[in-house]
């Protein structure tokens, strides 16, 4: 290994290398040896010596430069030294969790009230100031208090550590930065890591020294964590509120969670929140009228926990009438057909459609309700969900056109579309056509009719399941799960190998299984603005036997409306307007999607489509869409970003049909910033160790005192001027040179 050194002369400094240092003195004895042999030949004369001589020097200079010659000034520091306290005054450190402070008082203090007496330039400057002639903390320091929350964005809602340490050294890095003392609880939500300032604090030099406040095991609390009510109700139809609890309380408590509706109480329910975990359960409200409703839930308090603030939630909503445009395609009129057309029909919030193709016979099914031909694509838009039964593509059946017609209506137009397959097996065909990536599911090609069986099979539902309210047929969870488990079986299932990705299984068969498990029946799949529902048993007919309508009714009604949820949003005569989510958190990215058809029905392909996005305080903000995708006609999207929480009008125009449309959209105020959370010690250990500092408790802040006054002064400022590639220096090699070659001339040496 080749070593380098570097010595001093006066203002020089030099860095050879070891084989620079001995090649150099072997081309200078070298060089020498050869000038007094030429000066020797020439007699000794006097111009020849004085000639040599410079050749020495010239190579003296050459072996000099090799060695990387600089000149070196020490500058003072001119500057104050400096010494940042950044605290954090996000809404966490509210948290009143801060015990056993060395008073009298035990009542806990928040986390900002302690960080209060910390504030004070008397808490730092007598011990630091001592006399210290190794550490030089006898120097004035320029102590500097910076708060933080958000970082570099102050309408955020959070706490970005890694945004304000950068800040820090970004504006004071030039400067005599001594180091920085972080009082924090470590809970960061918003920004980077804040391992990467620390990094950054690491290579500058500069140390960070963690103070952490609070307490790392959370507090004794009940707390509202959710409320997803939906935007908007039918009346004199169940309206089911899924809510969480959250529960950091080690003991199981019952508490009772009572239903305002317009600050009036409708239903009350007893809920058991588990020991340091979460319940999750529904409220069902049935309004009689029409209009806006502002839906609360309260929580009751339990003796021992520390906040109570946050054991309310509202969600506003909407009730309307509804007329649901729903269409049936089937190719024969079996009983799965029969009994969902039936239960469809006395359902006073859906209007039907059928398509009885009939393929063997020469006419179409007809009667009340019926239509002879597959609607037109202005007509197929106004329907909202479509069934799809035992059909496929072939004569007498659906086209691939057709097929591009109702894959367009769900990815542009928020349809819903649900596949009834049956024992003739048509639906094979439709994997091959515009419908195969709406398929949820992954047929068995050795089954293309489906799987008989003697014994009857039940459903089983998964965890998605059990939680979904497309499979809630009881108020209770366990009430739920005893209807499904008492439902009667089916005797026939779909072939199916497995779900396809992205889509969520809500049943499964109970006994049969393939290589990837059990066999899935009921299947949900998001597929571009629209929802699709795979039923793999044509047997839910049967789930009306000794309870008539009961559950088949309310299923069938359940699957119409959840499928087509997202375009009831808000919908004019040639224009409709939804978004996701539907129910946004401030901060959340919403996603607006406009349908807009031009007077015929026909849908827009271009045209000048905005959105004023209006806020609970008067701001307005205008968002353009664009169009979609090719195959998404009429389908015109944007976003932005609701910071505020409150009730958003949402008003969208189209310039080209004059058309628009006005509808609410609730924004949920929880924040990233929670009281009662736990401290986050680990993020401020993790700092401290990166950037080379070091992290205590509060109660041990007084040891810090110590460590900053032994804080050593910076290496003084130097500057280099580098001789060896300075044009003065390369100048005189090359005059020298100049002289050394016109005088041999001159002299006649060769």
């Amino acid at each position: 290994m080749i070593a380098q050194e570097q010595g001093a002369l006066g203002g020089l400094s030099f860095m050879p290398t070891e084989a620079a240092l001995w090649l150099s003195g072997a081309v200078l004895l070298v060089t020498a040896g050869l000038c007094w042999v030429a000066w020797s030949r020439s007699g000794f004369r006097r111009v020849v010596g004085l000639l040599e001589l410079l050749r020495l020097v010239l190579v003296t200079l050459v072996v000099i430069t090799l060695c990387q010659p600089e000149w070196l000034e020490v500058e003072p520091q001119e500057q104050q030294p400096t010494l940042v306290v950044l605290w954090d005054q996000s809404d966490s450190m509210r948290t009143r969790d801060v015990v056993n402070l060395g008073g009298s008082d035990s009542v806990p203090r928040t986390r900002a009230e302690t960080v209060a007496p910390l504030l004070d330039e008397s808490f730092w400057l007598p011990d630091m100031q001592a006399p210290s002639s190794e550490a030089g903390a006898a120097e004035d320091l320029s102590l500097v208090f910076e708060p933080f929350s958000s970082g570099f964005d102050p309408s955020a809602s959070g706490s970005d550590i890694n945004g304000a340490l950068a800040r820090v050294l970004d504006d004071r890095g030039g400067q005599d930065l001594r180091g920085v003392v972080l009082l924090s609880d470590g809970d960061w939500n918003v920004g980077g890591s804040p391992a990467q300032a620390a990094s950054r604090y690491r290579m500058s030099g500069v140390p960070v020294f963690a103070v952490g406040i609070g307490s790392e095991v959370p507090l004794p609390d009940l707390e509202l964590a959710r409320i997803d009510a939906p935007t908007f109700g039918v009346v004199r139809k169940p309206l089911r509120i899924p809510f969480a609890i959250d529960g950091t309380i080690g003991e199981v408590r019952d508490v009772t969670v009572t239903l305002e509706v317009d600050g009036t109480p409708m239903k009350t329910a007893v809920v058991r929140v588990p020991a340091m975990g979460q319940a999750q359960r529904n409220m069902v409200w049935t309004p009689g009228v029409t209009g806006d409703f502002e839906l609360t839930l309260r929580v009751s308090t339990d003796a021992t926990e520390k906040i109570v603030d946050n054991n309310v939630g509202t969600a506003k909503v909407s009730i309307r009438d509804e007329a649901l445009n729903v269409l049936v395609i089937e190719s024969r009129p079996r009983w799965e057909y029969r009994y969902l057309r039936n239960a469809l029909e006395r359902d006073p919030g859906v209007e039907v459609t059928c398509l009885l193709f009939h393929p063997e016979l020469s006419k179409r099914g007809g009667g009340r309700s019926y239509i002879s031909r597959f609607p037109a694509a202005n007509e197929l838009s106004r329907f909202d969900v479509v069934f799809v039964g035992d059909v496929g593509i072939g004569p007498r059946q659906l086209t691939l056109a057709q097929a591009r017609q109702l894959r367009n209506l769900v990815t542009a137009q928020a349809s819903g579309l649900v596949f009834l397959p049956g024992r003739y097996g048509y639906q094979e065909t439709l994997l091959a056509s515009p419908l195969g990536d709406l398929y949820p599911v992954v047929p068995d090609p050795q089954r293309p009719t489906g799987v008989g069986s003697a014994k009857p099979g039940h459903f089983s539902l998964t965890s998605l399941g059990q939680r979904s309210l497309l499979t809630r047929l009881a108020d209770s969870d366990q009430g739920n799960a005893d209807v499904w488990r008492r439902l009667p079986g089916m005797n026939w299932r779909a072939g199916v190998l497995r779900a396809t990705a992205g889509s969520e299984v809500l049943a499964v068969h109970e006994r049969d299984k393939t290589e990837f498990g059990r066999v899935p029946l009921i299947v949900t799949k998001t597929y571009g603005t629209g929802k699709v529902l795979f039923m793999g048993t044509d047997s839910a007919w049967r789930w009306r036997e000794g309870v008539e309508d009961t559950y088949h009714y309310r299923y069938w009604a359940q699957v119409a409306r959840w499928m087509a949820y997202q375009r009831q949003m808000a919908q004019g005569q040639s224009m409709r307007l939804f978004y996701s989510p539907d129910r946004p958190q401030n901060g959340d990215q919403v996603t607006l999607y406009a349908n807009v058809l031009d007077a015929l029905g026909v849908p827009v392909t271009a045209g000048n489509v905005s959105v004023q996005a209006i806020s609970p305080n008067g701001d307005t903000r205008t968002v353009r869409l664009q169009p979609g995708a090719d195959d998404a006609l009429g389908l015109f999207l944007g976003s932005f970003e609701p910071r505020e929480s409150g009730t958003y009008r949402l008003v969208a125009t189209c310039t080209e049909t004059l058309a628009s449309v006005t509808t609410e959209m609730s924004v949920q105020g929880a924040s990233r910033e929670r009281q009662g959370e736990r401290a986050r010690f680990d993020v401020l250990h993790e700092i401290a160790a990166v950037s080379r500092g070091r992290m205590i408790e509060f109660a041990e802040v007084q040891s810090l005192l110590t460590d900053l006054a032994e804080l050593p002064a910076p290496d003084p400022a130097l500057r280099r001027t580098r001789l060896w590639a300075h044009p003065v220096w390369c100048g005189l090699l090359i005059l020298l040179l100049a002289v050394f070659w016109t005088g041999r001339k001159l002299t006649g040496a060769v």
